[in-house]
């Protein structure tokens, strides 16, 4: 297998779009700094456990935890020679601590190192999406305050439909993110190492090394995964040659998931944007187009839509390797993942950047959304009006075909004739609803049900928990890449 370059994980989304902490987390110089300390894990607690390794080789390697470049230079060097990364890398280490050299790896299969520093990268790079998404829901519940009462017009099969506010709907995307962030805990709280298993999980090698005691194999198992800061408890019972691929599966589904919720949101921004009801932040220089001057496109919530649409589609990488594992292990899972965790983390990190961004700066043009919902309100309301007149002693058919017949008027006005809607104008003038305060019948407030009541709620019991969980690590990122 290829190491990768010497300056760290090459991609097209690492300098566009993923954040400096994330391409941290996947590069080099963080795997391969795994893999020593994971090295010197193995010695140390092999030393503790009565193997003759003396104090000096466990400095020697504590000395050289953190790879030069000139040693990642060497590494390749190896690796062309060797036609093996992890070879390659006890290697290199082994010319930089020379007295170690006859017990680095001691035992080891190449997915000690593999696994378990890939399980780490993971639960760091979980950690980073967790707390990504709760600033883009942090931003989100701020918005959903600030517009908690502010009714707009609703849809249902992108058709007119009862209204809500603007503060509810930014709520509801809200919402299912924190179902995502859920999930994300939840993954990232239950992932195990792999530990010291051995070439096909017998722990065959170790046994030999401890003379048949098994008990020494299993302290040694603990011991290793409690040096790199997970309960050794909590690891993996039974393994082949890697830990069960399926735990990739359950990650990159959670990731996609996620995607998914951005995908969605976005989508919603774009579709508002277009009813001149909500526009994303525009710089003072930016241009929306390149032939028309006057765009001004939603190009961020399109490329947070795109990166999600990524991410969503690499779910199925993880689900193909678990099911294609053969036996103990095959190699073909190798180059497939080398690309696939890396950049579903990748391109959602990036993601996550710009839905926060453009949560933090989101444009409500309240007239708009005025004047859109003015328009259908009257057909929404319909029935109200026709109950107020069947109180005032009118007969309740007659008043339904009028108000049936107004509607449909006014209705083909629009359509047929491009002409404003006039059916407000044509109710006045009816007869049947002489006495019916149109006012307020028509009043918005009264057609958004519960929705600054369950903003609240969600703030209350949603959002204020994920903000106190996430304390001081809410700061906002830089502005995204244009």
């Amino acid at each position: 297998m290829p190491a990768d370059p010497a300056s760290g994980y090459v991609s097209p989304l690492t300098t566009r779009n993923a954040s400096p902490e994330m391409q941290a987390v996947w590069s080099d110089r963080r795997r391969f700094g795994l893999w020593r300390r994971l090295w010197l894990a193995l010695a140390q607690a092999e030393a503790d456990l009565g193997l003759p390794i003396s104090a000096e080789q466990i400095e020697a390697l504590r000395a050289h935890l953190d790879p030069t470049d000139a040693e990642l230079v060497r590494a390749k060097e190896h690796e062309a020679r060797l036609r093996h990364d992890v070879m390659a890398h006890v290697h290199a280490l082994g010319e930089s601590a020379p007295v170690a050299r006859p017990i680095i790896h001691l035992g080891a299969t190449s997915q000690f190192v593999n696994c378990n520093a890939e399980t780490v990268l993971i639960r760091e790079a979980l950690d980073l999406v967790c707390v990504k998404a709760a600033r883009v829901i942090d931003a989100l519940a701020g918005f959903a305050h600030a517009h908690r009462d502010t009714p707009t017009l609703a849809f249902t099969h992108y058709q007119p439909a009862q209204p809500t506010t603007v503060g509810r709907r930014a709520a509801g995307w809200a919402y299912d993110l924190s179902l995502c962030l859920e999930r994300l805990e939840t993954t990232r709280d239950s992932l195990r190492l792999r530990g010291v298993k051995g070439a096909t999980g017998t722990q065959a090698s170790f046994l030999a090394l401890f003379d048949g005691d098994a008990d020494k194999v299993d302290r040694l198992d603990a011991m290793v995964c409690a040096s790199l800061g997970f309960d050794p408890q909590h690891r993996h019972t039974l393994t082949g040659q890697t830990y069960p691929r399926v735990c990739d599966a359950f990650v990159l589904t959670d990731l996609a998931a996620t995607a998914s919720v951005i995908h969605k949101v976005c989508n919603d921004i774009r579709l508002l944007c277009n009813r001149k009801e909500l526009d994303e932040p525009f710089a003072e220089a930016q241009i929306g187009s390149s032939a028309m001057p006057y765009k001004r496109n939603p190009m961020r919530a399109e490329r947070a839509t795109g990166l999600a649409r990524f991410v969503m589609n690499l779910a199925s990488n993880a689900l193909d390797t678990a099911a294609t594992q053969w036996l103990e292990r095959t190699l073909d899972d190798s180059a497939n993942r080398r690309l696939s965790i890396p950049e579903s983390f990748l391109a959602l990190d990036g993601a996550l950047d710009l839905l926060h961004n453009i949560a933090g700066g989101l444009i409500v043009h309240e007239a708009t959304v005025r004047a859109n919902l003015a328009a259908e309100l009257p057909f929404l309301a319909s029935e109200n009006l026709m109950m107020a007149a069947v109180r005032l002693g009118r007969d309740r058919q007659e008043v339904h075909e009028a108000i049936r017949r107004h509607a449909q008027a006014a209705g083909a006005r629009v359509k047929d004739e491009g002409r404003p809607n006039d059916l407000i104008d044509r109710l006045r003038a009816e007869p049947l609803l002489a006495g019916v305060d149109l006012d307020a019948e028509l009043d918005p407030a009264r057609f958004v049900g519960l929705a600054p009541r369950q903003v609240d709620r969600f703030l209350e019991r949603i959002a204020e928990p994920i903000r106190s969980r996430y304390a001081g690590r809410l700061a906002p990122p830089a502005e995204p890449a244009v």
